[in-house]
């Protein structure tokens, strides 16, 4: 796992419109409202982030670590989220179209219409 300070993230976001940030651990940088659209975020650590409004249409979230990250309007259009931790996450109001779900854990997530998955 590399940690990386929100500098560094800011200028990899800077140089690509497809950021590999496979094995990546994000807490305590900030990605809300951005655009991870298509992202590589294999086995990222995104644990209790605030990722509202952020854009993660087609993004590779294949095992990575959403466990009480607050995804209230995130948009997950086909995004490929296989044995993804979403545990206590909230999903509310996201756009989860064609997303990948097989194998995550759902426990206790907020679901995108308020319902709560036990």
């Amino acid at each position: 796992m590399s940690k990386l300070t929100q500098d560094k993230l800011n200028e990899l976001l800077g140089r690509t419109t497809r950021p590999n940030l496979s094995n990546a651990d994000l807490t305590g940088t900030s990605l809300k409202g951005l655009s991870l659209m298509k992202a590589n975020l294999f086995k990222a650590i995104l644990t209790g982030m605030d990722l509202t409004n952020t854009d993660m249409a087609g993004a590779y979230l294949y095992k990575t670590n959403l466990s009480h990250a607050n995804l209230q309007g995130v948009d997950l259009t086909s995004a490929d989220l296989t044995g993804a931790d979403l545990s206590n996450a909230n999903l509310f109001l996201a756009n989860m179209k064609g997303a990948i779900l097989k194998g995550a854990n759902l426990k206790d997530t907020i679901m995108p219409d308020g319902t709560k998955h036990e």
